[in-house]
């Protein structure tokens, strides 16, 4: 028996390692029923398996069973049962906890955290459904589901103009290159912080010896050294621009850089070009609401002699500019993995960015001042040559560099101009003392200034100051000029509009400034009196006293108007009208000095004004504005118009008004008739009031 078993073994080490399972059990059983009786154990002890796997198979063949189907080795159902098979409840418990949450349990237990596949397998054991890891997740493949990022496709509300602004920049820029004009696409890029900081991406270096970087990156504070690139590319060239600032993200920054452009590559590229085009997105230092972006533009316009068109993408559009995808995409991939140490790295690197399509790339660095906070007047935006174009003129303009009715616009010295005014505001007429108490004041203050500008840096840097002291972006204003400024506003000669468009300031900023400087001259004892009788609500008025001594003329209040209170408007008598503006007047004054108290958030600063200045609209023509709107005789805009306001105010007073009304009991009869503007409202008062009992009483 021996022989015959050696015989086996020799024979199945060569045929089995080619069988699968069922094959090597059906092999076995035939040379067992070939061998007789003791075969079963023959083969199984030569081949060292199971008798009973032998057996099995010896049975499978005296059954006659069909052989099975191509691909399968066990029957159907053969097998270990599946867990959803065991267990019918467990697929739908496990649904019920990955379903996305607005349709799934809003009380799922794993709603607010983290639907990992150890998550939900110890959730599903809690409910009684005992399951591993790699179980739940081939259910989860099994039900259609898969591992996703977050898809950017959402892109908020769209502006209904979005389509037709896309096909009138398309337009403008395939006119502007078939001219052979200059088309270039503008934006500021993300600002790096400099430093062993990490970025995105890796780069190849010897094994085990990568770029050694700080292990925390968060922000290191304002006055950490940090590039500010502003990218110009030329659609045309196919080649980019970089200037690259190291002060603020300005509009005046961003028109140096075209400005920089123009002057190294653009002038050279386009010697006969009578026009630019400029596509930018809606927001940032290149917003179209910015005025100073526009004012830098017209000195452009006028210092090149190109006539400067402007076509802004919509807002939420930013990505469909060119420089995104075509300029900065590239750099970023250029300096992956690479920690920006310095200015000349951010510069050199930028430059040696190139592409297989033949993009080039400059870069400069700029180290000018670009102070934050300066405003340009409403007047001095009205004297631009700016032509809005037909389609969206709000986003398409061109500025021309000669205007018909006007000379060319200069580059101005705006921090001239705010050194000679602030030396204007120093007159002793306007400050109630003499320049050496002016002087006096100002040395007594200032270490208490300094203190207080290094105590908010500090805050803001988070610890010790990292850089050298005057490092940094300048002030607008300094100490001296800050106390002066104040010194003038609590002296109640002007309001902060005023003293805004006289220097040049962001009204937020004067507004800072007077706010932190009048708590020190408090803190300090010092009071300063109100002047009387000189009163400028203009920048022009004050400017002209302190230049012809010429004081304005006192404005009286404005009484209510004559010709919108006729009964045949209002409704009621002019008595009835006055009575019920004195019924209302008290209750008015309680609710906005109520609204001013929050917004201030506690009682009156020391230094207020007060409310000497003359509201834009009287507390009586509120009550008359709304009486006429609530009888439906004409719109917020025509209201606007007949009380020269903007259609804000007079929506603030409609809802400061309407309920004082509704809660003294007047109910308004509606108009007959509703004008839709002003001139046909005023055309239809009667020329005399005639003499009705309901106008005498």
């Amino acid at each position: 028996m021996s022989e015959v078993e050696d015989r086996l073994r020799e024979r199945f080490e060569v045929l089995l390692p080619h069988l699968n399972e069922r094959q090597r059990r059906l092999a076995l059983a035939a040379e067992a029923r070939s061998l007789g009786h003791g075969g079963v154990r023959a083969v199984a002890r030569a081949v060292g398996v199971s008798e009973t796997t032998v057996r099995r198979g010896v049975f499978e063949l005296e059954a006659g069973e069909q052989p099975a189907p191509t691909g399968r080795v066990r029957r159907p159902g053969g097998g270990r049962k599946g867990a959803d098979a065991l267990n019918p409840q467990l697929v739908p418990a496990l649904l019920a906890l990955v379903e996305p949450d607005e349709r799934g349990d809003p009380e799922s237990p794993l709603r607010w955290t983290t639907k990992s596949l150890r998550h939900l397998a110890e959730e599903l054991t809690r409910q009684g459904h005992p399951v591993s890891a790699p179980t739940v997740g081939r259910l989860l493949r099994d039900n259609g589901f898969s591992l996703q990022a977050n898809a950017k496709t959402l892109e908020g509300e769209q502006h209904p103009d979005r389509d037709v602004q896309f096909r009138y920049i398309n337009e403008q820029v395939k006119a502007h290159q078939d001219a052979g004009e200059p088309v270039i696409s503008v934006d500021s890029k993300k600002k790096e912080q400099l430093g062993q900081l990490p970025t995105p991406g890796r780069e190849w270096r010897p094994h085990g010896d990568p770029v050694r970087v700080v292990d925390h990156s968060f922000f290191t504070g304002p006055n950490a050294d940090r590039a500010i690139p502003y990218g110009v590319y030329d659609l045309t060239t196919d080649a980019g621009w970089v200037n690259v600032g190291v002060d603020h993200d300005t509009a005046a920054f961003a028109v140096a850089s075209i400005r920089r452009w123009w002057q190294a590559r653009g002038a050279a590229d386009y010697p006969h070009a009578r026009r630019l085009l400029i596509t930018a997105d809606a927001g940032g230092s290149n917003s179209y609401r910015y005025r100073l972006w526009k004012a830098e533009l017209a000195a452009l316009a006028t210092e090149t002699g190109l006539a400067i068109t402007v076509c802004h993408f919509p807002p939420g559009t930013s990505k469909w500019n060119k420089i995104e995808h075509r300029l900065f995409s590239q750099i970023t991939m250029n300096w992956r993995g690479r920690p920006l140490t310095s200015h000349e790295v951010v510069v050199k690197t930028i430059a040696s960015t190139r592409t297989r399509t033949g993009l080039r790339v400059d870069a400069e660095l700029d180290t000018g001042d670009y102070p934050i906070g300066i405003s340009v007047g409403r007047e001095e935006l009205r004297a631009l040559p700016i032509r809005p174009h037909a389609q969206c003129g709000t986003w398409n303009y061109t500025i021309e560099p000669t205007h018909a009715d006007a000379a060319p616009v200069p580059n101005r010295d705006r921090e001239g101009e705010r050194a000679a005014a602030v030396a204007m505001l120093a007159d002793s007429r306007l400050t109630g003392m003499t320049g050496d108490e002016l002087e006096e004041l100002t040395a007594r203050l200032a270490p208490a200034q300094a203190a207080r500008a290094e105590q908010r840096r500090w805050h803001q840097r988070g610890g010790r100051r990292r850089n050298a002291p005057g490092a940094g972006g300048r002030r607008l204003l300094s100490d001296a000029a800050a106390l002066l400024i104040t010194v003038v506003y609590l002296r109640q000669v002007c309001p902060q509009r005023v003293l805004s468009d006289l220097l040049g300031v962001n009204p937020n900023s004067i507004g800072e400034i007077i706010a932190e400087t009048r708590m020190l001259l408090d803190e300090h004892g010092h009071h300063v009196t109100p002047t009387i009788g000189l009163r400028f609500s203009t920048a022009a008025d004050l400017a002209g006293f302190l230049r012809d001594g010429t004081a304005p003329d006192p404005t009286p209040n404005r009484p209510l108007p004559e010709a919108l209170s006729h009964p045949a408007l209002t409704g009621m008598s002019r008595r009835q009208l006055g009575d019920l503006v004195e019924r209302l007047a008290i209750r008015q004054a309680a609710m906005v000095e109520r609204r001013r108290y929050a917004q201030r958030g506690g009682e009156r600063m020391p230094g207020g004004r007060g409310g000497i200045f003359l509201q834009k609209i009287t507390d009586a023509e509120r009550v008359l504005a709304t009486v006429l709107h609530m009888r439906q005789l004409c719109n917020r805009a025509v209201l606007a118009e007949l009380f020269q306001v903007s259609p804000r105010t007079i929506g603030n007073a409609l809802l400061d008004v309407r309920p004082l009304l509704e809660q003294d009991g007047y109910t308004p009869a509606p108009a007959t008739i509703r004008y839709r503007t002003a001139a046909a409202l005023l055309a239809a008062i009667p020329p005399r009031e005639g003499d009705t009992p309901e106008s005498t009483h």
